[in-house]
């Protein structure tokens, strides 16, 4: 059995970015459902790793982690010579490089992309209000993040630089749900670079089998 174990949802943004990562590194991982908004997420085996029922929970021999970003910092780090070996970097100035962009998913793209993602596709799942000033609001900040990068995006194939890393692979989760959106799709579709980076980093097969196992219906307990 392996004994690297993923506890959640794909459909969590936290959830699928790990498991790109992982199909990245070509790792051999246990993926054990838990959905979101079921009862799943009182199952013992999970409550005993993370009693207050966070969306992510990852385990790798006795190491337990909840970061999904720092979840993905370790397999690139630990699996370094497995699957793809760019996604943090072969030197000092790639790495820096690419922590540079994903400090700048986490603290400018995330919050924004979140919010929109939560009011335009979670909200009427859950059957709660949409914050429609929160919509607004967030489509202006996203905005200016992607005249960021679509300038960045002039000079280099991807964020840190020519190939695919962590940097990019972070941003699939929520980039996804708002390119499927038909409020949110003009925010990449406007501009070239970005859009361009966007269908390269959405095409890759890591991606694709994560966007699969989302359609997946959930698993009932």
């Amino acid at each position: 059995m392996a004994s690297v174990k993923v506890f959640g949802s794909p459909t969590s943004a936290e959830v699928a970015r790990v498991l790109t990562c992982l199909f990245e590194k070509e790792i051999e991982f246990q993926l054990i459902r838990v959905d979101n908004y079921k009862g799943q997420r009182r199952l013992p085996e999970y409550l005993k790793l993370q009693p207050f029922g966070q969306a992510l929970t990852f385990e790798d021999g006795k190491l337990t982690l909840v970061d999904s970003r720092e979840i993905c910092r370790h397999l690139a780090d630990k699996y370094a010579d497995q699957g793809n070996r760019d996604l943090l970097g072969s030197g000092t100035l790639e790495r820096a490089s690419i922590e540079q962009w994903l400090q700048t998913e986490a603290q400018n793209f995330d919050p924004p992309s979140s919010a929109l993602v939560f009011n335009l596709a979670f909200a009427p799942l859950l059957r709660l209000d949409q914050d429609w000033e929160v919509v607004e609001q967030s489509m202006k900040k996203l905005g200016k993040v992607l005249d960021i990068y679509e300038r960045r995006l002039d000079e280099t194939d991807f964020l840190a630089g020519n190939k695919f890393t962590l940097a990019d692979l972070s941003h699939l989760p929520n980039a996804h749900r708002l390119v499927a959106d038909d409020k949110c799709r003009s925010l990449f579709k406007s501009r070239k670079k970005v859009y361009r980076w966007w269908e390269a980093i959405s095409s890759r097969p890591s991606w694709k089998r994560v966007v699969r196992m989302q359609q997946e219906p959930p698993h009932i307990v």
